[in-house]
Protein backbone atom coordinates (compact mmCIF):
# COMPACT_ATOMS: atom_id res chain seq x y z
CA UNK A 1 0.00 0.00 0.00
CA UNK A 2 2.68 2.11 0.94
CA UNK A 3 4.63 1.60 -2.47
CA UNK A 4 1.33 2.61 -4.24
CA UNK A 5 0.40 5.00 -2.65
CA UNK A 6 4.21 6.51 -3.43
CA UNK A 7 3.73 5.58 -6.60
CA UNK A 8 0.86 7.80 -7.65
CA UNK A 9 2.49 11.08 -5.34
CA UNK A 10 5.44 10.51 -8.17
CA UNK A 11 2.93 10.84 -11.01
CA UNK A 12 1.08 13.33 -9.50
CA UNK A 13 4.14 15.44 -9.25
CA UNK A 14 5.31 14.24 -12.53
CA UNK A 15 1.62 15.71 -13.80
CA UNK A 16 2.21 19.42 -12.07
CA UNK A 17 5.95 19.43 -13.14
CA UNK A 18 4.84 18.94 -16.90
CA UNK A 19 1.49 21.45 -16.39
CA UNK A 20 4.55 24.22 -15.14
CA UNK A 21 6.36 23.65 -18.14
CA UNK A 22 3.38 24.01 -20.37
CA UNK A 23 2.12 27.34 -18.86
CA UNK A 24 5.63 28.26 -18.60
CA UNK A 25 5.79 27.78 -22.83
CA UNK A 26 2.86 29.33 -23.59
CA UNK A 27 3.67 32.50 -21.96
CA UNK A 28 6.79 32.60 -23.72
CA UNK A 29 5.13 31.90 -27.07
CA UNK A 30 2.11 34.85 -26.21
CA UNK A 31 5.00 37.10 -25.06
CA UNK A 32 6.96 37.00 -28.43
CA UNK A 33 3.77 37.00 -30.38
CA UNK A 34 2.48 40.03 -28.76
CA UNK A 35 6.01 41.52 -28.57
CA UNK A 36 5.78 43.95 -32.09
CA UNK A 37 2.87 45.81 -30.07
CA UNK A 38 5.25 46.80 -26.82
CA UNK A 39 6.74 50.70 -26.72
CA UNK A 40 10.18 49.35 -26.74
CA UNK A 41 12.10 51.01 -29.66
CA UNK A 42 13.77 47.50 -30.59
CA UNK A 43 9.85 46.42 -31.86
CA UNK A 44 8.54 49.44 -33.90
CA UNK A 45 8.13 48.55 -37.50
CA UNK A 46 9.53 50.92 -40.18
CA UNK A 47 12.47 52.80 -40.38
CA UNK A 48 10.26 55.98 -39.53
CA UNK A 49 9.69 54.42 -36.08
CA UNK A 50 13.13 53.88 -35.64
CA UNK A 51 14.70 57.79 -35.80
CA UNK A 52 11.52 58.89 -33.79
CA UNK A 53 12.66 56.59 -31.13
CA UNK A 54 15.92 57.71 -31.53
CA UNK A 55 14.91 61.13 -31.62
CA UNK A 56 13.13 60.76 -28.48
CA UNK A 57 16.23 59.42 -26.64
CA UNK A 58 18.17 62.60 -27.55
CA UNK A 59 15.29 64.90 -26.66
CA UNK A 60 13.69 64.00 -23.48
CA UNK A 61 10.90 62.40 -22.28
CA UNK A 62 8.08 61.65 -24.59
CA UNK A 63 4.43 63.09 -23.34
CA UNK A 64 2.75 61.33 -25.56
CA UNK A 65 2.39 60.41 -29.77
CA UNK A 66 -0.39 61.83 -31.56
CA UNK A 67 -0.99 62.00 -35.36
CA UNK A 68 -0.31 65.51 -36.94
CA UNK A 69 -3.10 65.58 -39.25
CA UNK A 70 -5.36 64.78 -35.92
CA UNK A 71 -3.30 66.16 -33.23
CA UNK A 72 -5.73 65.73 -30.95
CA UNK A 73 -6.18 62.54 -30.19
CA UNK A 74 -3.38 61.19 -27.82
CA UNK A 75 -1.47 57.75 -27.99
CA UNK A 76 0.83 56.39 -25.13
CA UNK A 77 3.26 54.06 -27.56
CA UNK A 78 4.74 54.81 -31.13
CA UNK A 79 3.18 53.07 -34.12
CA UNK A 80 0.86 53.50 -37.34
CA UNK A 81 -1.72 56.24 -36.96
CA UNK A 82 -5.54 54.68 -37.27
CA UNK A 83 -6.34 57.70 -39.30
CA UNK A 84 -3.85 58.93 -41.82
CA UNK A 85 -2.04 55.21 -42.19
CA UNK A 86 1.58 57.60 -40.86
CA UNK A 87 4.02 57.28 -37.99
CA UNK A 88 2.71 58.87 -35.11
CA UNK A 89 5.03 61.81 -33.72
CA UNK A 90 6.46 62.49 -30.50
CA UNK A 91 5.51 65.22 -28.22
CA UNK A 92 8.51 65.93 -25.79
CA UNK A 93 8.29 67.27 -22.11
CA UNK A 94 10.56 70.10 -23.51
CA UNK A 95 7.94 71.49 -26.41
CA UNK A 96 6.16 73.45 -23.46
CA UNK A 97 8.91 75.05 -22.70
CA UNK A 98 9.20 76.91 -26.12
CA UNK A 99 9.11 80.50 -25.72
CA UNK A 100 7.54 82.58 -29.07
CA UNK A 101 7.12 79.54 -30.98
CA UNK A 102 6.06 76.02 -31.52
CA UNK A 103 8.73 73.00 -32.08
CA UNK A 104 8.04 70.36 -34.64
CA UNK A 105 9.81 66.67 -35.33
CA UNK A 106 11.91 66.69 -38.43
CA UNK A 107 10.08 64.03 -40.10
CA UNK A 108 6.80 66.09 -39.50
CA UNK A 109 8.44 68.80 -41.28
CA UNK A 110 9.23 66.41 -44.15
CA UNK A 111 5.93 64.62 -44.31
CA UNK A 112 3.87 68.20 -44.23
CA UNK A 113 5.90 69.28 -47.11
CA UNK A 114 7.18 72.42 -45.34
CA UNK A 115 9.75 74.18 -47.28
CA UNK A 116 11.95 76.50 -45.88
CA UNK A 117 14.15 79.84 -47.38
CA UNK A 118 16.67 82.26 -46.53
CA UNK A 119 16.70 86.05 -45.92
CA UNK A 120 19.10 87.67 -48.51
CA UNK A 121 21.02 91.08 -48.67
CA UNK A 122 20.89 91.54 -52.43
CA UNK A 123 20.44 94.67 -54.82
CA UNK A 124 17.07 94.61 -56.65
CA UNK A 125 16.65 96.00 -60.02
CA UNK A 126 14.04 98.26 -59.34
CA UNK A 127 12.06 98.26 -62.29
CA UNK A 128 8.51 98.73 -62.88
CA UNK A 129 6.09 97.77 -66.14
CA UNK A 130 2.45 99.30 -66.56
CA UNK A 131 0.26 99.02 -69.67
CA UNK A 132 -0.58 103.10 -71.03
CA UNK A 133 -2.34 103.99 -74.53
CA UNK A 134 -1.01 106.16 -77.33
CA UNK A 135 -1.85 109.92 -77.83
CA UNK A 136 -0.99 112.70 -79.58
CA UNK A 137 1.87 114.56 -78.83
CA UNK A 138 0.46 118.03 -78.39
CA UNK A 139 3.50 119.95 -78.10
CA UNK A 140 3.85 119.19 -82.05
CA UNK A 141 0.34 120.12 -82.98
CA UNK A 142 -0.33 123.29 -85.76
CA UNK A 143 -3.66 124.63 -86.29
CA UNK A 144 -4.52 126.54 -88.88
CA UNK A 145 -7.12 129.72 -88.34
CA UNK A 146 -8.50 132.17 -90.60
CA UNK A 147 -7.75 136.01 -89.86
CA UNK A 148 -10.17 137.11 -92.58
CA UNK A 149 -13.63 136.29 -94.03
CA UNK A 150 -13.36 133.98 -97.97
CA UNK A 151 -13.71 131.29 -99.45
CA UNK A 152 -12.58 127.66 -100.42
CA UNK A 153 -11.91 127.67 -104.66
CA UNK A 154 -10.35 124.56 -104.14
CA UNK A 155 -9.40 121.65 -101.37
CA UNK A 156 -6.43 118.84 -101.44
CA UNK A 157 -7.31 117.20 -98.15
CA UNK A 158 -11.01 116.41 -98.13
CA UNK A 159 -11.22 113.70 -95.16
CA UNK A 160 -9.67 113.99 -91.70
CA UNK A 161 -7.10 112.16 -90.57
CA UNK A 162 -5.44 112.07 -93.55
CA UNK A 163 -1.53 112.08 -93.66
CA UNK A 164 0.19 114.93 -94.73
CA UNK A 165 3.94 116.38 -95.18
CA UNK A 166 5.39 119.49 -94.21
CA UNK A 167 4.64 121.62 -97.37
CA UNK A 168 1.87 119.95 -98.87
CA UNK A 169 -1.12 121.81 -100.78
CA UNK A 170 -3.82 121.57 -98.14
CA UNK A 171 -6.34 124.52 -99.80
CA UNK A 172 -6.53 127.36 -101.88
CA UNK A 173 -8.61 129.94 -100.72
CA UNK A 174 -9.76 133.42 -102.07
CA UNK A 175 -9.91 136.20 -99.84
CA UNK A 176 -10.45 139.39 -100.82
CA UNK A 177 -8.61 141.41 -97.95
CA UNK A 178 -5.27 139.28 -98.98
CA UNK A 179 -5.91 140.72 -102.57
CA UNK A 180 -5.81 143.99 -101.40
CA UNK A 181 -2.95 143.70 -98.59
CA UNK A 182 -0.92 142.18 -101.74
CA UNK A 183 -1.92 145.32 -104.10
CA UNK A 184 -0.92 147.71 -101.72
CA UNK A 185 2.24 146.24 -100.99
CA UNK A 186 3.13 145.72 -105.07
CA UNK A 187 2.90 149.62 -105.01
CA UNK A 188 5.27 150.12 -102.52
CA UNK A 189 8.08 147.75 -103.50
CA UNK A 190 9.62 150.13 -106.21
CA UNK A 191 9.71 153.06 -104.12
CA UNK A 192 13.26 154.58 -103.36
CA UNK A 193 11.88 157.50 -101.08
CA UNK A 194 13.04 157.10 -97.52
CA UNK A 195 9.14 157.59 -96.67
CA UNK A 196 8.31 154.74 -99.31
CA UNK A 197 10.05 152.70 -97.17
CA UNK A 198 8.72 153.01 -94.03
CA UNK A 199 5.40 152.16 -95.57
CA UNK A 200 6.78 149.28 -97.68
CA UNK A 201 7.67 147.76 -94.07
CA UNK A 202 4.07 148.65 -92.76
CA UNK A 203 2.64 147.01 -96.00
CA UNK A 204 4.47 143.73 -95.28
CA UNK A 205 3.51 143.53 -91.55
CA UNK A 206 0.32 144.42 -92.77
CA UNK A 207 0.18 140.92 -94.50
CA UNK A 208 1.77 138.94 -92.10
CA UNK A 209 -1.33 140.10 -89.27
CA UNK A 210 -3.89 139.05 -91.59
CA UNK A 211 -2.51 135.66 -92.05
CA UNK A 212 -1.17 135.62 -95.64
CA UNK A 213 1.18 132.81 -95.92
CA UNK A 214 4.93 133.47 -95.74
CA UNK A 215 5.41 131.63 -99.27
CA UNK A 216 2.95 134.02 -100.61
CA UNK A 217 4.46 136.83 -99.56
CA UNK A 218 8.01 135.90 -100.81
CA UNK A 219 6.55 134.95 -103.83
CA UNK A 220 4.87 137.99 -104.40
CA UNK A 221 8.58 139.93 -103.82
CA UNK A 222 9.94 137.95 -106.22
CA UNK A 223 7.09 137.66 -108.99
CA UNK A 224 5.78 141.50 -108.58
CA UNK A 225 2.06 139.36 -109.35
CA UNK A 226 -0.25 139.01 -106.87
CA UNK A 227 -2.49 135.89 -107.22
CA UNK A 228 -6.34 136.28 -106.60
CA UNK A 229 -6.29 133.07 -104.83
CA UNK A 230 -3.56 131.67 -101.86
CA UNK A 231 -2.60 128.52 -101.42
CA UNK A 232 -2.52 126.79 -97.76
CA UNK A 233 0.48 124.47 -97.00
CA UNK A 234 0.58 122.23 -94.48
CA UNK A 235 3.45 123.49 -92.08
CA UNK A 236 4.42 120.23 -90.51
CA UNK A 237 4.14 116.29 -91.42
CA UNK A 238 1.29 114.92 -89.46
CA UNK A 239 -1.91 114.40 -89.57
CA UNK A 240 -5.40 116.36 -90.16
CA UNK A 241 -7.42 115.29 -86.99
CA UNK A 242 -9.87 118.10 -88.01
CA UNK A 243 -11.11 119.49 -90.71
CA UNK A 244 -13.38 123.18 -90.82
CA UNK A 245 -13.87 123.55 -94.51
CA UNK A 246 -15.65 122.59 -97.40
CA UNK A 247 -14.34 122.92 -101.18
CA UNK A 248 -16.55 126.06 -102.46
CA UNK A 249 -17.66 126.97 -98.65
CA UNK A 250 -17.38 130.41 -97.48
CA UNK A 251 -15.39 131.18 -93.87
CA UNK A 252 -15.76 133.60 -91.17
CA UNK A 253 -13.21 135.92 -89.17
CA UNK A 254 -11.82 133.00 -86.90
CA UNK A 255 -13.26 129.95 -88.27
CA UNK A 256 -10.90 126.86 -88.02
CA UNK A 257 -9.88 125.64 -90.62
CA UNK A 258 -7.02 122.58 -90.19
CA UNK A 259 -5.85 121.18 -87.14
CA UNK A 260 -2.88 118.76 -87.67
CA UNK A 261 -1.08 116.95 -85.26
CA UNK A 262 2.61 115.85 -85.81
CA UNK A 263 3.74 111.86 -85.16
CA UNK A 264 7.62 112.35 -85.12
CA UNK A 265 7.21 111.56 -81.41
CA UNK A 266 3.78 110.19 -79.65
CA UNK A 267 2.74 110.69 -75.93
CA UNK A 268 1.61 107.63 -73.46
CA UNK A 269 -0.12 108.25 -71.03
CA UNK A 270 0.90 104.91 -68.45
CA UNK A 271 -0.70 104.25 -65.78
CA UNK A 272 1.47 103.82 -62.45
CA UNK A 273 -0.05 102.21 -59.23
CA UNK A 274 -0.02 104.76 -56.19
CA UNK A 275 2.38 102.50 -54.44
CA UNK A 276 4.65 102.38 -56.95
CA UNK A 277 5.57 106.42 -57.49
CA UNK A 278 8.60 106.36 -55.86
CA UNK A 279 10.73 104.36 -59.16
CA UNK A 280 9.51 107.00 -60.89
CA UNK A 281 10.98 110.81 -61.63
CA UNK A 282 10.69 112.98 -64.55
CA UNK A 283 13.65 112.02 -66.98
CA UNK A 284 13.34 108.48 -66.35
CA UNK A 285 14.57 106.43 -69.55
CA UNK A 286 11.71 103.80 -70.88
CA UNK A 287 11.32 101.00 -73.08
CA UNK A 288 7.79 100.46 -74.36
CA UNK A 289 6.27 97.64 -76.83
CA UNK A 290 3.38 97.47 -78.84
CA UNK A 291 1.20 94.22 -79.72
CA UNK A 292 1.26 95.58 -83.09
CA UNK A 293 5.07 95.42 -83.68
CA UNK A 294 6.49 92.60 -82.00
CA UNK A 295 10.33 92.69 -81.29
CA UNK A 296 10.63 96.28 -81.91
CA UNK A 297 11.22 98.78 -78.83
CA UNK A 298 10.12 102.12 -78.75
CA UNK A 299 12.75 104.94 -76.79
CA UNK A 300 12.10 107.58 -74.75
CA UNK A 301 11.49 109.20 -71.18
CA UNK A 302 9.21 110.34 -68.47
CA UNK A 303 8.11 114.29 -69.33
CA UNK A 304 5.75 114.70 -66.39
CA UNK A 305 3.84 112.66 -63.67
CA UNK A 306 0.07 114.01 -63.54
CA UNK A 307 -0.89 114.88 -60.06
CA UNK A 308 -4.64 113.27 -60.51
CA UNK A 309 -4.93 110.33 -58.15
CA UNK A 310 -7.66 107.60 -60.11
CA UNK A 311 -10.41 107.07 -56.96
CA UNK A 312 -11.44 103.54 -58.73
CA UNK A 313 -7.85 102.19 -59.67
CA UNK A 314 -5.57 104.19 -57.28
CA UNK A 315 -2.88 105.23 -60.04
CA UNK A 316 -1.21 108.20 -60.89
CA UNK A 317 -0.91 109.11 -64.76
CA UNK A 318 2.80 109.09 -65.91
CA UNK A 319 3.05 110.56 -68.85
CA UNK A 320 6.02 109.28 -71.57
CA UNK A 321 7.50 110.78 -74.72
CA UNK A 322 8.60 108.13 -76.89
CA UNK A 323 9.93 108.55 -80.50
CA UNK A 324 7.96 107.25 -82.92
CA UNK A 325 10.25 106.51 -86.06
CA UNK A 326 8.69 105.53 -89.43
CA UNK A 327 5.17 106.82 -87.55
CA UNK A 328 4.57 103.30 -86.29
CA UNK A 329 2.92 104.16 -83.06
CA UNK A 330 -0.67 105.54 -83.86
CA UNK A 331 -3.20 107.12 -81.04
CA UNK A 332 -4.71 104.63 -79.09
CA UNK A 333 -2.66 101.74 -79.27
CA UNK A 334 -2.19 100.32 -76.13
CA UNK A 335 1.80 99.43 -75.21
CA UNK A 336 3.81 98.17 -72.36
CA UNK A 337 5.83 100.36 -70.49
CA UNK A 338 9.07 99.08 -68.59
CA UNK A 339 10.80 102.45 -66.53
CA UNK A 340 14.11 101.87 -66.00
CA UNK A 341 14.98 101.93 -62.66
CA UNK A 342 18.17 103.62 -60.58
CA UNK A 343 20.55 101.06 -59.10
CA UNK A 344 19.18 100.98 -55.06
CA UNK A 345 21.26 99.76 -52.35
CA UNK A 346 21.50 95.64 -51.30
CA UNK A 347 19.07 95.34 -48.94
CA UNK A 348 17.00 92.49 -47.09
CA UNK A 349 14.80 90.51 -49.69
CA UNK A 350 12.90 87.43 -49.03
CA UNK A 351 10.55 85.09 -51.44
CA UNK A 352 7.25 86.94 -51.26
CA UNK A 353 5.57 83.66 -50.68
CA UNK A 354 7.25 83.92 -47.20
CA UNK A 355 4.90 86.57 -46.16
CA UNK A 356 1.72 86.28 -44.12
CA UNK A 357 -0.11 89.71 -44.28
CA UNK A 358 -3.45 89.32 -41.86
CA UNK A 359 -4.75 92.69 -42.53
CA UNK A 360 -3.36 94.29 -38.84
CA UNK A 361 0.25 93.40 -39.31
CA UNK A 362 2.43 91.33 -41.54
CA UNK A 363 4.45 88.36 -40.02
CA UNK A 364 6.96 85.75 -41.59
CA UNK A 365 7.54 82.39 -39.94
CA UNK A 366 11.01 81.79 -38.90
CA UNK A 367 13.08 78.23 -38.26
CA UNK A 368 15.10 78.30 -35.39
CA UNK A 369 18.05 76.17 -34.82
CA UNK A 370 16.39 74.47 -32.03
CA UNK A 371 13.71 72.46 -34.78
CA UNK A 372 11.38 75.53 -33.67
CA UNK A 373 9.05 78.09 -35.42
CA UNK A 374 8.29 81.36 -34.44
CA UNK A 375 6.49 84.42 -35.80
CA UNK A 376 7.93 87.42 -36.18
CA UNK A 377 6.46 90.38 -37.30
CA UNK A 378 8.33 92.30 -40.37
CA UNK A 379 8.21 95.78 -42.14
CA UNK A 380 7.82 94.91 -45.79
CA UNK A 381 8.86 97.69 -48.37
CA UNK A 382 8.26 96.82 -52.58
CA UNK A 383 7.84 93.75 -54.01
CA UNK A 384 9.63 93.15 -57.26
CA UNK A 385 9.14 89.70 -59.09
CA UNK A 386 8.45 86.71 -56.74
CA UNK A 387 11.06 88.91 -53.68
CA UNK A 388 10.26 91.61 -51.12
CA UNK A 389 12.11 94.00 -49.44
CA UNK A 390 12.55 93.80 -45.72
CA UNK A 391 12.40 96.82 -43.54
CA UNK A 392 12.84 95.67 -39.78
CA UNK A 393 12.50 92.50 -38.12
CA UNK A 394 14.51 89.89 -39.80
CA UNK A 395 18.08 89.70 -40.18
CA UNK A 396 20.51 88.06 -42.99
CA UNK A 397 21.06 84.25 -42.82
CA UNK A 398 18.27 83.65 -41.02
CA UNK A 399 15.94 80.65 -42.47
CA UNK A 400 12.19 81.12 -42.61
CA UNK A 401 9.61 79.01 -43.70
CA UNK A 402 7.93 79.44 -47.34
CA UNK A 403 5.20 76.80 -47.35
CA UNK A 404 2.74 75.32 -44.99
CA UNK A 405 2.95 77.90 -42.54
CA UNK A 406 -0.87 77.19 -41.70
CA UNK A 407 -0.09 74.04 -40.36
CA UNK A 408 2.34 75.57 -38.07
CA UNK A 409 0.29 78.34 -36.83
CA UNK A 410 -2.25 75.30 -36.29
CA UNK A 411 -0.30 73.21 -34.44
CA UNK A 412 1.24 76.46 -32.28
CA UNK A 413 -2.49 77.20 -31.88
CA UNK A 414 -3.38 74.22 -30.83
CA UNK A 415 -0.68 73.50 -28.29
CA UNK A 416 -1.67 76.60 -26.51
CA UNK A 417 -5.36 75.93 -26.47
CA UNK A 418 -4.38 72.67 -25.07
CA UNK A 419 -2.26 74.07 -22.38
CA UNK A 420 -4.51 76.39 -21.24
CA UNK A 421 -7.75 73.63 -20.54
CA UNK A 422 -5.36 70.96 -19.62
CA UNK A 423 -4.37 73.79 -16.93
CA UNK A 424 -7.99 74.84 -15.97
CA UNK A 425 -9.25 71.41 -15.22
CA UNK A 426 -8.03 68.58 -13.57
CA UNK A 427 -6.12 65.73 -15.71
CA UNK A 428 -8.47 62.89 -16.03
CA UNK A 429 -7.88 59.31 -14.94
CA UNK A 430 -5.61 57.09 -16.53
CA UNK A 431 -6.80 55.15 -19.44
CA UNK A 432 -4.52 52.95 -21.57
CA UNK A 433 -6.55 53.60 -24.78
CA UNK A 434 -6.50 56.79 -26.86
CA UNK A 435 -9.19 59.07 -26.94
CA UNK A 436 -11.61 58.65 -29.47
CA UNK A 437 -12.22 61.50 -32.45
CA UNK A 438 -15.30 61.95 -31.26
CA UNK A 439 -14.54 62.86 -27.68
CA UNK A 440 -11.70 65.66 -28.89
CA UNK A 441 -14.20 66.79 -31.41
CA UNK A 442 -16.89 67.61 -28.43
CA UNK A 443 -13.87 68.94 -26.12
CA UNK A 444 -12.80 71.09 -29.07
CA UNK A 445 -16.69 72.09 -29.56
CA UNK A 446 -17.05 73.25 -25.68
CA UNK A 447 -13.71 74.98 -26.26
CA UNK A 448 -15.03 76.89 -29.25
CA UNK A 449 -18.44 78.02 -27.60
CA UNK A 450 -16.23 79.54 -24.69
CA UNK A 451 -13.99 81.57 -26.74
CA UNK A 452 -10.73 79.40 -26.62
CA UNK A 453 -10.40 78.38 -30.26
CA UNK A 454 -12.15 77.97 -33.61
CA UNK A 455 -13.42 75.36 -35.21
CA UNK A 456 -10.56 74.83 -37.73
CA UNK A 457 -10.21 71.29 -39.22
CA UNK A 458 -7.30 69.77 -41.15
CA UNK A 459 -7.60 67.01 -43.70
CA UNK A 460 -5.81 66.36 -46.88
CA UNK A 461 -7.22 65.20 -50.58
CA UNK A 462 -6.15 65.52 -54.31
CA UNK A 463 -7.58 68.55 -56.05
CA UNK A 464 -10.25 67.65 -58.35
CA UNK A 465 -11.54 70.80 -59.72
CA UNK A 466 -10.67 74.59 -59.86
CA UNK A 467 -13.58 77.02 -60.78
CA UNK A 468 -14.38 80.76 -60.12
CA UNK A 469 -14.75 81.21 -56.47
CA UNK A 470 -14.17 77.26 -55.55
CA UNK A 471 -12.02 74.33 -55.29
CA UNK A 472 -13.00 70.73 -55.12
CA UNK A 473 -10.94 68.15 -53.48
CA UNK A 474 -11.85 64.31 -52.89
CA UNK A 475 -10.28 64.45 -49.59
CA UNK A 476 -9.36 61.44 -46.92
CA UNK A 477 -11.52 61.54 -43.78
CA UNK A 478 -11.75 63.99 -41.33
CA UNK A 479 -11.89 62.80 -37.62
CA UNK A 480 -12.61 66.00 -36.12
CA UNK A 481 -16.07 65.77 -37.95
CA UNK A 482 -16.66 62.35 -37.92
CA UNK A 483 -16.80 62.58 -41.90
CA UNK A 484 -15.94 59.83 -43.98
CA UNK A 485 -14.17 59.94 -47.39
CA UNK A 486 -15.61 62.31 -50.08
CA UNK A 487 -15.22 65.20 -52.73
CA UNK A 488 -16.98 68.07 -52.38
CA UNK A 489 -16.25 71.97 -53.02
CA UNK A 490 -15.12 74.75 -50.56
CA UNK A 491 -15.05 78.40 -50.86
CA UNK A 492 -11.64 79.94 -52.05
CA UNK A 493 -9.19 80.82 -49.44
CA UNK A 494 -9.01 84.40 -48.35
CA UNK A 495 -5.20 84.41 -49.28
CA UNK A 496 -4.06 83.88 -52.58
CA UNK A 497 -3.50 79.98 -53.84
CA UNK A 498 -0.16 78.61 -54.00
CA UNK A 499 1.53 79.26 -57.08
CA UNK A 500 1.25 76.71 -59.61
CA UNK A 501 -1.64 74.92 -58.09
CA UNK A 502 -3.15 72.43 -60.43
CA UNK A 503 -5.92 70.04 -60.75
CA UNK A 504 -4.30 66.72 -59.56
CA UNK A 505 -2.02 68.10 -57.01
CA UNK A 506 -1.68 65.92 -53.68
CA UNK A 507 -2.64 68.88 -50.96
CA UNK A 508 -2.83 69.64 -47.18
CA UNK A 509 -5.54 71.81 -46.09
CA UNK A 510 -7.60 73.47 -43.38
CA UNK A 511 -10.74 74.81 -43.38
CA UNK A 512 -14.09 76.04 -41.66
CA UNK A 513 -17.52 76.15 -41.33
CA UNK A 514 -19.41 79.42 -43.30
CA UNK A 515 -22.08 81.18 -41.64
CA UNK A 516 -25.04 80.44 -43.79
CA UNK A 517 -23.91 77.02 -44.64
CA UNK A 518 -20.69 75.19 -46.90
CA UNK A 519 -17.31 75.01 -45.61
CA UNK A 520 -14.36 78.03 -46.37
CA UNK A 521 -10.63 76.88 -46.82
CA UNK A 522 -8.33 78.85 -44.60
CA UNK A 523 -5.40 77.53 -46.13
CA UNK A 524 -3.82 74.86 -48.33
CA UNK A 525 -0.89 73.49 -49.53
CA UNK A 526 1.05 71.32 -51.84
CA UNK A 527 2.26 68.17 -50.59
CA UNK A 528 5.32 66.41 -52.00
CA UNK A 529 4.32 62.87 -51.98
CA UNK A 530 1.02 62.29 -53.56
CA UNK A 531 -2.03 61.55 -51.24
CA UNK A 532 -4.49 58.72 -52.02
CA UNK A 533 -7.61 60.80 -51.51
CA UNK A 534 -10.75 59.15 -50.32
CA UNK A 535 -13.75 58.92 -52.95
CA UNK A 536 -17.14 60.04 -52.76
CA UNK A 537 -19.50 58.02 -50.81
Amino acid sequence: MITDAKSTIGWVGAGVVLLALGATGGYWWAHRAMAPNEPAAAQIEGADSADLARESAEKGRVLYWHDPMVPNVKFDKPGKSPFMNMQLVPVYADESGVEGGVRISSSVVQNLGIRLGRVERATIDRQLRVVGNVAFDDRLLEVLQARVEGYVTKLYVKAPLERVKRGQPLAEILAPQWLEAQQDYLSLLDASAERAQTLRDAARQRLVLLGVPDETIRALETTRNANTTTTVLAPVDGVVTELGVQQGGAFMPGALLFRINGLSTVWVNAQVPEANVSLISTGTAVEARATGWPGTPFKGEVIGLLPDVDPQTRTLTARVALKNPDRKLSPGMYVTVDFAGAPGEPQLVVPSEAIIATGERTVVIVAREDSAFEVVNVAVGAEVGDRTTILSGLTEGQSIVLSGQFLIDSEASLRSTVNRLESARPPPASDDRATSPADEHAGRTSAASDGATSLQHLARGKVTAIAPGEITIAHEPVPSLDWPSMTMGFALPPRRMPQGLKVGDPVSFSFTAKQGGGFQIEDIAVLDAPTEAGKPQ
